[in-house]
């Protein structure tokens, strides 16, 4: 798996690519900066692009801007973010087109390789991986949004978890609940949100982004 990599921190940098190599991924570019970041993107047309929201010049936005017209000019480009902060109107435009292979982490809530390695695989295969502040803070408007408004406590708390990119089996763990219920509350999910029969894990996306992006 190809990936190109953005991150100014020299350490950062090197240990992320230190990490990938080791369970097999190909970093064909590490950049320190946006520009640079769009032309790799172009040169090497990876399977996921990892990048740090604040790059050079300004470290303000300038990872995340050049990540969303890299997925503008080929979209369904899979892009997992990495940031300290929550930019909350970038985070919503990377979800707008509704394709899904989008992950947004805060780096202080990795806290080991294998929840981001998953990531990174997840993202990369057409999926989402959401940090839990994340998803809080992009949920805050949603309290009278339709057809969510129609969605129970229960099933609020299950979408959230499947934003995170929990499988039936940990949403069932982390609720205290069994599968089969797990299985019941996603089913009702996808109906209350009119997602038509498409194969669980597509419709697992499109709800996902429907939540975080109404």
């Amino acid at each position: 798996m190809r990936v190109v990599l953005a991150e100014d921190l020299f350490l950062l940098r090197q240990g992320i690519i230190q990490l990938l190599e080791a369970y097999g991924f190909e970093v064909a570019a590490a950049v320190d900066n946006g520009t640079d970041l769009a032309a790799a993107i172009a040169d090497h047309r990876p399977d996921v692009a990892i990048v740090d929201v604040r790059l050079p010049p300004t470290f303000t936005t300038e990872g995340l801007q050049a990540a969303l017209r890299a997925r503008r000019e080929r979209p369904g480009l899979p892009i997992l973010v990495l940031s300290q902060h929550v930019e909350q109107m970038y985070a919503r435009e990377l979800l707008a087109d509704g394709t899904g292979g989008i992950g947004y982490l805060l780096k202080d809530s990795v806290l080991d390789d294998e929840q981001f390695i998953d990531a990174v695989r997840r993202v990369a295969a057409g999926g989402t991986a959401m940090d839990p502040a994340v998803v809080a803070q992009l949920m805050t408007s949603h309290s009278r949004d339709e057809p969510l408004a129609a969605l129970t406590a229960r099933e609020r708390e299950v979408l959230e978890l499947m934003a995170e990119g929990c499988s039936n089996t940990a949403i069932a763990q982390r609720l205290t609940i069994t599968e089969g219920a797990a299985a019941k509350h996603i089913s009702n999910i996808f109906t209350k949100l009119m997602l038509p029969p498409s194969g669980d894990s597509n419709r697992r996306v499109l709800a996902v982004l429907a939540y975080l992006n109404a």
